[in-house]
């Protein structure tokens, strides 16, 4: 079986170029134990939560990670699969293709996690053994945010820094307003219309973060809003048809507005009958799609009076999403394959 840390082209490569795609990560099984100590790496996370680590670290241990993995296991339980979590099994297959289709250009593809197995250093330790002298980064946050994009980085920059022999170091911060990735997006949505109807109202449901972050200088919100405004404008949609909200919010300080379940709480209550729900900040689907979307999302907005909710898959492995990422590839790594090609000539 493939070594599940890397996937790589079948074919040897007369480069030395890499291309680590990052994505968030994922508990190795839907168990209390296992979610605990994965909630544990990420929750310890400076970037996620920024609260005063003596403060912070003590209510972590002895409140949240006692009570928590044990929810949180339950809610992973309900979209396990057979072949394991959906994020990791959908971020493989992903990177699967896009290593097909970049090795006609001469690179390799990895796949790491921020949290959890395979680990980021690990991945970049086998990448440099291997001869890698130049990488580039791909987190697969379309959005920028320090929480996300910035946290992938720290393993990165924290992983070769161990490092004797540094490589050649490049990354793609955002692809928000990419019109790739905008292409992409409105693609999945007209083929879900095409076999399923149009709803009474398109939900865009981002993740939130704090509010507090974006007034620190994070440009999340501006680009999850450049993204549904550029995705509207290419469906030729109405802004009361196309509405932009925020979801996963924890704890007591305030997040991005609006609120996905106050917005689907709303939409049932103004007799919206029919909503469907896009997540555009998600690449592939995850817990925060399958099981607080799709199940919880869909028995609130029923329970309101609503009589229909769809979620609108993420891009996962389709073609357009491995055309996206691998036009952006080609953008970053511009010069290096110029190089390569000569040096292999």
């Amino acid at each position: 079986m493939p070594n599940p840390t890397r996937v790589q082209a079948r074919q040897s490569t007369p480069t030395d170029i890499a291309v680590l795609l990052l994505n968030l990560g994922t508990p190795a099984a839907p168990t209390p134990r296992a979610v605990r100590r994965y909630l544990a790496e990420f929750l310890s996370d400076a970037r996620v939560i920024d609260y005063p680590r003596w403060l912070w670290l003590p209510l972590l241990y002895a409140v949240i990670l006692s009570v928590r993995p044990r929810r949180s296991a339950r809610a992973y339980a309900k979209i396990w699969t057979a072949q394991g979590s959906p994020l990791l099994v959908q971020s493989r297959a992903l990177a699967e293709k896009l290593a097909a289709a970049c090795a006609r250009d001469g690179m390799r593809v990895a796949l790491a996690m921020r949290y959890g197995e395979p680990a980021t250093a690990g991945v970049i330790d086998r990448l440099l053994a291997d001869g890698v002298r130049r990488l580039l980064v791909l987190p697969l946050y379309p959005q920028y945010s320090a929480t996300s994009t910035a946290a992938a980085l720290d393993a990165v920059f924290a992983a070769l820094k161990r490092q004797r022999r540094m490589p050649e170091l490049r990354g793609v911060g955002d692809y928000h307003d990419e019109p790739e990735y905008i292409c992409a997006l409105a693609d999945s949505v007209e083929k879900y219309w095409k076999v399923h109807g149009r709803g009474a109202r398109l939900l865009l449901s981002f993740h939130g973060i704090p509010e507090r972050y974006v007034r620190s200088g994070d440009p999340y919100r501006e680009q999850c809003l450049t993204t549904a405004r550029l995705l509207r404008e290419r469906l030729k949609l109405d802004e009361d048809y196309l509405v932009t909200s925020f979801q996963s919010r924890v704890g007591r300080e305030r997040w991005l507005t609006p609120y996905t379940d106050e917005i689907l709480a709303q939409s049932a209550a103004a007799g919206a009958g029919h909503v469907q729900v896009l997540c555009p900040g998600f690449a592939v689907d995850c817990l925060e799609t399958l099981e607080e979307i799709e199940i919880r999302g869909r028995e609130q907005f029923l329970a309101g009076g609503g009589k229909r909710l769809d979620y609108i898959p993420a891009l996962n492995d389709t073609a357009a999403h491995v055309q996206l990422l691998r036009t952006l590839i080609k953008r970053h790594t511009c010069g290096w394959l110029d190089s390569a090609a000569h040096a292999g000539a």
